[in-house]
């Protein structure tokens, strides 16, 4: 009882669990979506279109936060413009606003002498640095994008298995198409903190993949996918205490470890 007890005595990783859990779930919900409609590549081009805006808003004295997340936003948005109607296949999209935003996040952070240590935090995650203002804004921000996919439960899932019966529905495709890449970035910007730029499609992906090798449909994936990722934060983040390393490998190397398990046991019982 001591070993879960003790590190909860800190008010740092009180915050840090809390968030971490909430990144945890978010990005299980919105991950099965993104291996669903085979967007894995996705994840990890949103989460790297932000250095722009985190370059940009550090330069400019500003939020970083709100510079990932206007980043994101737009390059979801430009993803959304230049795919609409087949016009440019989706990956196409994809791949050439990832590489133009990655190198111009580049440029500008390489022009900041001390972006090594200023930005670290965004590129690696910092989960212990969690502050009370960031967990609100984490919760708010969290709780809208739950609250989103709840209420368009029915319409996401028309549109990511059946685009025909979606124009048959006279659904706004596009316009919901456009709001998951949204959601997706706004997803993204939140877990920058948590386990940072470089692991964000990893948490995406892997809670996502591993719940699709035990559910069939949509709704129990989802809820398998947000236990998952829960408990992966939960047990990474006393992973990360105990053997002092960094919060957000712990926190993906316990849900590729889930993965590999399940998929092992799977593979068994063929």
């Amino acid at each position: 009882m001591e070993f879960l007890l003790q590190p909860l005595s800190y008010a740092f990783m009180q915050r840090g669990l809390a968030a971490a859990v909430m990144v945890g779930i978010l990005c299980a919900v919105m991950g099965t979506y993104v291996v669903l409609r085979g967007m894995a590549f996705l994840g990890d081009a949103l989460a790297h279109a932000i250095l722009p805006g985190v370059a940009v808003a550090y330069l400019l004295g500003g939020n970083l936060l709100l510079g990932a997340l206007a980043a994101a936003v737009i390059v979801a948005l430009l993803i959304g413009m230049f795919s609409r109607q087949g016009v440019v296949k989706e990956d196409t999209a994809i791949g050439i606003l990832f590489a133009a935003a990655l190198a111009l996040g580049v440029a500008l952070i390489s022009s900041i002498r001390t972006y090594a240590v200023d930005l670290s935090h965004i590129l690696f995650g910092n989960v212990l640095g969690v502050s009370p203002a960031d967990l609100w804004l984490t919760s708010a921000l969290g709780a809208g994008i739950l609250l989103t996919v709840f209420l368009l439960y029915r319409p996401f899932l028309v549109i990511s298995f059946d685009p025909v019966l979606a124009a048959t529905l006279r659904l706004p495709t596009e316009l919901l198409r456009n709001l998951m890449l949204v959601l997706l970035s706004v997803t993204v910007v939140i877990s920058l903190q948590t386990v940072g730029i470089g692991l964000v499609a990893a948490m995406l992906v892997t809670p996502a993949a591993t719940a699709y090798l035990l559910a069939r449909r949509l709704l129990p994936m989802m809820l398998l996918s947000a236990v998952i990722g829960a408990f992966s934060a939960l047990v990474g983040l006393y992973l990360s205490y105990y053997l002092n390393i960094v919060s957000g490998s712990a926190i993906v190397l316990t849900a590729t470890t889930i993965f590999l398990v399940v998929f092992a046991f799977k593979r068994g019982r063929r």
